[in-house]
């Protein structure tokens, strides 16, 4: 879904670029530069970092072990292209989008405060969703102890961070923005 969100928001500040190109008004102008900074905040805070998570931690568990992530009973309702396009895709869309695209990163602080604050959100969310059905999102969860489980929170938080600070220095490197 943030991928989603993210570039219909691409296609939306493109279509508003060209058609506001050339156009003197100063109230589209302003509307862009919202739409640009939006665009560019979701690229550092969420479509990078989530994204590249996402990717990563799903096939590394994937490989070790299918059924802790995407148990062979979802092949019957999930085809392979879907399970692709949700768990793999992602990545080249994103480093495209990085390579073809200046984005502006906002201050280290902030990034990394709405970075944490997804990755609570989120977890929270997961918590929420077992206490309410029993059952937890990510099968991998079901075979850790309660303190296991906080670390694992942990340190998924401090990778999602991490890749932060991965897609911020990708960024800066690409459009050689320390020059």
């Amino acid at each position: 879904v943030i991928q989603a969100v993210f570039f219909g928001i691409c296609v939306l500040t493109d279509l508003s670029s060209l058609l506001t190109r050339g156009n003197d008004s100063q109230e589209q102008e302003r509307q862009l530069k919202k739409l640009i900074s939006l665009r560019d905040w979701m690229m550092a805070v969420l479509a990078f970092p989530v994204g590249v998570f996402v990717v990563t931690m799903f096939w590394s568990i994937y490989i070790y072990d299918r059924e802790l992530v995407y148990p062979k009973l979802l092949d019957n309702f999930i085809p392979a292209w879907l399970n692709h396009g949700m768990h793999t895709t992602v990545l080249p869309f994103v480093l495209i989008e990085m390579r073809t695209t200046h984005h502006q990163y906002p201050s280290r602080s902030c990034g990394l405060a709405a970075v944490c604050t997804f990755a609570v959100g989120y977890i929270l969310w997961v918590c929420w969703i077992h206490h309410v059905t029993g059952v937890w999102v990510y099968p991998l969860l079901e075979h850790l102890s309660p303190g296991v489980k906080i670390i694992f929170f942990t340190a998924v938080t401090v990778i999602i961070n991490i890749f932060y600070l991965v897609g911020e220095v990708l960024n800066n490197y690409i459009w050689d923005t320390q020059k």
